[in-house]
């Protein structure tokens, strides 16, 4: 059986501060192109399958509270902001 490798290009972490926020789930799984986030019940869940495929649009930096979100870029060592 092959082993599927998530999170090889990008990493996306979610701060504890808003991880049972209901409406930043709701928010986040609505603007994410690539659907990396889900409104799992009302907790922000990421989606490790779908992380690689960030495209980088800074969507849920937008939405969610400053500071909250942080997208690494982990082929260069670089956060999003």
């Amino acid at each position: 059986m092959a082993r599927q490798m998530d999170k090889v290009f990008i990493e996306v972490e979610v701060d504890a501060s808003i991880q049972g926020d209901a409406a930043v789930a709701a928010k986040l799984e609505e603007v994410c192109p690539v659907d990396i986030f889900k409104n799992a019940g009302g907790q922000v869940e990421v989606v490790d399958s779908n992380v690689d495929e960030c495209v980088l649009c800074k969507l849920c930096l937008e939405a969610a509270p400053a500071g909250t979100v942080h997208v690494r870029k982990l082929y260069d060592g670089t956060e999003l902001s």
